[in-house]
């Protein structure tokens, strides 16, 4: 074969000594992965006219309390707040006032519609549209809002995840108005909509969204909360539960997302060699922001500002291509809205930029992941946060004894706070040297940890109230001009004090924080009540108040304590340490999930009037359907792109290597010219071959699976036979491929393109 200089490309992968010549003109149609490149060179920030000033325009678009104010009677406005501030119910009488105040306000921004938006167990919100528009019997076209069509719609139940609750023939189920969080407007394009934050439960009363439960456990919190409170302050009627979150996301162009199947349809790359610049050399965290993230990031917030969520950092994180957002706190079902909220507005307006984010825990592999730091506190109506140290012993007292039953509750429940952030994206991240194992433990820092043993060390009833010198914390040590921290802060740690609140580092970037918020509120509810009950005894007995509540204090430690863990939790060490010290070690959905369903968790919320039996088994069936459905449409699209994209490269990529070979020898040249090539070619076609038979049998072996009934085993049985067993053998045999296979070849946009390029 003759080959001429135009149909010829060089390829320098390998030493001068054994470059090599592959004719590429039937290569001539751009793929995908081709024509995105080219539009990412041509892309540029949108043009940035935002006002800078955030207080021109936050919370523009709610119906906070001040407007509330402007458009309702005394009587509407009075109801409305002892709704939300007392957790009274609004009559419907009231209702048709507030609706009525709430149209007019809506309708002066140009509003036309209205929804109930709510967050099923699906794990995205869901909004059905409604006009205003009505034509009376008459046939006279009005727009009207009522109290009826503000309190309560009916989507359908049988459609969204419920575990078995509701048939397909029992469709009828109900969104019931939460006054807790404020209506707002949201915009989409020149369209605007009246949103109705709300619950979601069945025709028979079961809850089927993330939000309702929440609200009962932050009312029990509350409840036990008080209680205890009541021993240092009587004037404490309330305690609230606070929530700052964290939100990593990584952000692609448009162009590669959409030449990415697999980002598409699973919002991760199934395969995908790592590129050789990762974040190795730590120059993307807290590093400047490109300039069109920074148009996107500017655009996001200025949506999230009109819409009361108050954005306050934002920074580049450790991985190429991924970034931070954080709020100020804010009281946790509110918290909790607005970051599902600002999940849905940052996705939308992303598609503005010609770029995608990307949600999921681990949409790349050998560069960190994404999660959701969960930042709990609480604060009572005095203004007191539970878990910041006081100056005084009294003050102090209260602390400990917040501090270390949330210890003990973490401890007793800590398969249960496993299970609250277990999902199949966040099996990838959990453990992966970038994010908390998935043992659950806590870090508390050298001198808290110091106090607590202090007091371990007491001997039976040792105690003197007079003795100051353990309460006497004295937190707040400083070196000129810093302040110094009570606690270092440790990113090993799935559950770590900060300070003056606890950090739930282990949930997930996709996750809905009312998931594992709910858990925490719950599993420090009944230790709470557990406290005051262990202390009202102590004080029946003849003790006095305060030596009976460092006596329990002490207690609670001691039965709890090796669930602080203070150093590495990445190392193998502790690994070992932790299964030493009896700590579960979950590392997978299907295992974790179990805690869901035990005795003792169905005993706890019940307890509690969080959750019944028959909800907690249907959220065990949800989430593990989830996990299933997931695995399988990865599973699906490892062997879809196998097929269609890895193998006729890597075959064309083949059979040029053999024309090539072909031609050498037709030349006369010696078999050691083209050694190299025939390496080449025996390594690839070793790959296409394994490739293809691990495809076939996990296709097979995914038919077996799909025949299982039983939820549980159908879960575990994608867990091992097919997650575990061709998950890791397919990508590492496509990886090399992607290594072997000339660059012009390849369809799919590589690592080094979607994490660099913008």
């Amino acid at each position: 074969m003759i080959f001429l200089a135009q149909d010829l490309k060089i390829f320098g992968n390998f030493s001068s000594k054994y470059l090599f010549f592959v004719p590429i003109k039937n290569h001539s149609m751009e793929s995908l992965r081709f024509a995105a490149l080219k539009k990412v060179l041509h892309s540029a920030p949108e043009l940035d006219v935002k006002p800078t000033r955030v207080t021109a325009v936050f919370a523009e678009n709610v119906f906070t309390l001040k407007v509330a104010r402007e458009y309702l009677s005394d009587e509407a406005y009075k109801s409305l707040v002892n709704s939300i501030r007392g957790g009274k119910k609004i009559e419907r009488g009231m209702a048709n006032e507030i609706a009525a105040g709430l149209k007019q306000w809506a309708a002066s921004k140009g509003v036309t519609h209205f929804t109930h938006w709510f967050q099923p167990l699906s794990g995205v919100t869901a909004e059905k549209h409604d006009s205003f528009f009505t034509i009376k019997s008459d046939g006279t076209p009005i727009e009207q809002f009522d109290g009826d069509s503000l309190i309560q719609q009916e989507p359908d139940a049988s459609s969204f995840p419920n575990g078995g609750i509701r048939a397909t023939f029992e469709a009828r189920g109900y969104t019931a108005w939460d006054p807790s969080s404020p209506a707002f407007i949201i915009e989409i394009g020149h369209g605007k909509t009246l949103c109705i934050p709300t619950i979601f439960v069945s025709y028979t009363g079961e809850l089927l969204d993330y939000k309702a439960p929440l609200l009962k456990a932050t009312e029990a919190l509350n409840k036990a909360a008080v209680e205890v409170c009541h021993y240092f302050d009587r004037n404490i009627s309330r305690v609230n539960v606070t929530l700052g979150w964290e939100q990593e996301y990584f952000v692609i162009d448009e162009a590669m997302f959409n030449a990415r199947p697999d980002l598409v349809a699973c919002g991760r790359t199934v395969y995908g060699h790592t590129a050789a610049k990762g974040q190795q050399l730590e120059d993307h965290y807290f590093g400047a922001i490109p300039d069109r993230v920074y148009s996107f990031m500017r655009d996001f917030e200025y949506e999230a500002y009109k819409l009361g969520i108050p954005l306050r950092t934002r920074h580049n994180e450790v991985a190429p291509g991924q970034y931070e957002c954080a709020p100020i706190f804010e009281e946790i079902s509110v918290a909790v809205d607005h970051n599902t909220l600002l999940m849905d507005v940052m996705e939308r307006v992303a598609r503005r930029h010609k770029l995608r984010v990307l949600f999921h825990e681990k949409p790349f592999k050998g560069i960190n992941g994404s999660g959701k730091h969960n930042n709990w506190s609480m604060m009572t109506d005095t203004g007191i946060n539970l878990l910041a140290p006081g100056k005084t012993p009294k003050t102090n007292l209260m602390f400990l004894t917040f501090f270390v039953t949330i210890i003990k509750a973490v401890h007793d429940y800590a398969p249960l706070l496993r299970a609250s952030i277990a999902s199949a994206g966040n099996d990838y991240r959990l453990g992966a040297n970038e994010a908390p194992p998935a043992i659950i433990s806590i870090f508390i820092g050298d001198f808290l940890y110091k106090v607590l043993n202090d007091i371990k060390e007491r001997v039976g009833d040792d105690f003197d109230e007079q003795d100051e010198a353990i309460l006497k914390l004295d937190l707040h040590r400083s070196i000129p001009e810093l302040l110094l921290d009570n606690t270092d802060r440790n990113r090993t740690s799935p559950f770590a004090f900060t300070g003056n609140k606890f950090e739930f580092r282990a949930v997930g970037s996709s996750a809905n924080c009312a998931g594992p918020m709910l858990i925490l509120n719950t599993i420090v509810a009944e230790t709470l009540r557990k406290f005051k009950e262990q202390v009202d005894s102590l004080i029946e007995k003849g003790e006095k108040k305060e030596i009976a509540i460092m006596q329990t204090i002490r207690e609670f430690y001691v039965t709890s304590e090796k669930i602080i863990f203070e150093g590495d939790g990445y190392s193998e060490e502790w690994h070992k340490e932790a299964a030493k010290r009896g700590l579960p070690n979950l590392k997978t959905t299907p295992e974790a999930m179990d805690a869901m369903v035990s005795e003792s968790a169905i005993q706890l919320f019940e307890n509690n009037k969080v959750l019944n039996k028959v909800e907690l088994e249907a959220r065990y069936e949800i989430e593990l359907e989830k996990f299933i459905k997931k695995v399988q449409i990865e599973s699906r699209m490892m062997g879809e792109l196998a097929t269609s994209h890895i193998l006729p490269a890597a075959i064309a990529y083949q059979n040029a290597l053999i024309q090539n070979i072909r031609g050498l020898k037709e030349v006369g040249l010696e078999g050691e010219s083209y050694s190299n090539q025939r390496t080449i070619l025996e390594k690839i076609s070793e790959h296409i071959s394994k490739v293809s038979e691990l495809v076939q049998d996990m296709i097979e072996t995914r038919k077996q699976c799909n025949a299982i009934e039983d939820t549980a085993e159908k879960a575990r049985a994608y867990q091992t036979r097919i997650k575990d067993a061709f998950f890791d053998k397919l990508r590492y045999h496509v990886d090399k491929l992607e290594l072997l296979v000339g660059d012009q070849y390849w369809l799919l946009p590589k690592y080094r393109e979607m994490l660099f390029l913008r």
